[in-house]
């Protein structure tokens, strides 16, 4: 009977599997904040993709993690035809096709040897549109690499415009655009710094959106649907499911919310001790984050959970 009136279902393809891809590494390496989660080699990324996609998983988004070496203050790595990234996403594309929806991330902060998600002013600001000059062009270098979907996350004022156009000019009108629209400054994302080797000074206060304001993410997300997004997100997901509530009532086009590595880390940790039963808190918390609103859900476990919704768990 509670299967049967159930208003909010979980399915395998509504799940999308962050993976990181690292340079210079002959084996995968465990990532010790993210029990379960790995830098994989170009080699075994292939492997998991295709575990995800046996699995039913919607789609899988890339993030690229060069060697220390190759940062600079540009990024200019992320932008390179042979740099990580770029060598990743052609592979999965030669390898998979359209056999599932790839996705790329686009920002500098994997790229940079200052951590942040944009070029840095004199002043050691970021400078927007300084910025927005180079995430056009890494934008049409991960659709030429094979992306079906590019993410702008840096949250630079004016992003889904830019990468639209230049999507648009060099001929990749069917390359989709996933607006970061909410994405706030939060302590989450501790784990995912040691996942991307962030070099990270400082903070992104100045331009991630600040965690006691809810607002302005319509704000966000009016500019992100003017400039031509094709879906919007919110990040985090858990602490923000008001946030994400908000943007599904408003947004006429798919929304999405990333679940990220402090909430993984946060409920590997608890299960670990025994403080919680693991794969029920796996399903409990992304049938939460889609009853709030949220039509895919970025997950670092999509490819468990899809195996524990094909074993019948509820």
């Amino acid at each position: 009977m509670r299967r049967l009136v159930a208003q909010t279902r979980l399915d395998p393809a509504e799940l999308v599997l962050p993976v990181f891809v690292r340079d210079g590494i002959g084996e995968p390496t465990p990532i010790a904040s993210m029990p379960g989660v790995v830098q994989h080699t170009e080699q075994s990324l292939l492997v998991a993709a295709r575990e995800a996609v046996d699995a039913g998983v919607g789609g899988i988004m890339v993030f690229g993690v060069p060697r220390e070496g190759d940062k600079d203050a540009t990024g200019s790595c992320g932008l390179r035809a042979d740099g990580i990234l770029n060598r990743a996403l052609r592979a999965l594309r030669d390898d998979l096709g359209d056999g599932t929806v790839l996705m790329s991330d686009l920002c500098l902060d994997e790229f940079t040897d200052h951590g942040h998600c944009g070029v840095l002013a004199d002043d050691g600001s970021v400078d927007n549109d300084a910025t927005l000059a180079v995430y056009a062009e890494m934008a049409v270098a991960q659709a030429a690499a094979g992306a079906h979907v590019v993410g702008p996350s840096g949250m630079m004022d004016g992003q889904v415009r830019v990468v639209r156009e230049a999507l648009d000019d060099a001929g990749h009108q069917d390359v989709s655009v996933l607006a970061y629209t909410a994405k706030y400054a939060s302590a989450a994302y501790g784990p995912f710094r040691e996942a991307v080797g962030s070099s990270l000074q400082g903070d992104r206060r100045t331009y991630q959106q600040d965690p006691a304001n809810r607002t302005e993410s319509l704000r966000e997300l009016r500019l992100d649907l003017a400039e031509g997004a094709d879906l919007v997100m919110v990040k985090p997901a858990l602490p923000y499911l008001d946030v994400l509530s908000d943007v599904a009532e408003v947004a006429d086009m798919p929304v999405a919310a990333y679940q990220v590595s402090g909430e993984y880390a946060m409920i590997e940790a608890a299960a670990a001790q025994g403080w919680v039963d693991r794969d029920r808190m796996v399903l409990e918390t992304l049938t939460s984050i889609r009853r709030a609103g949220a039509q895919l859900v970025l997950t670092y476990y999509a490819v468990h959970a899809a195996r524990l919704l094909h074993s019948g768990a509820r």
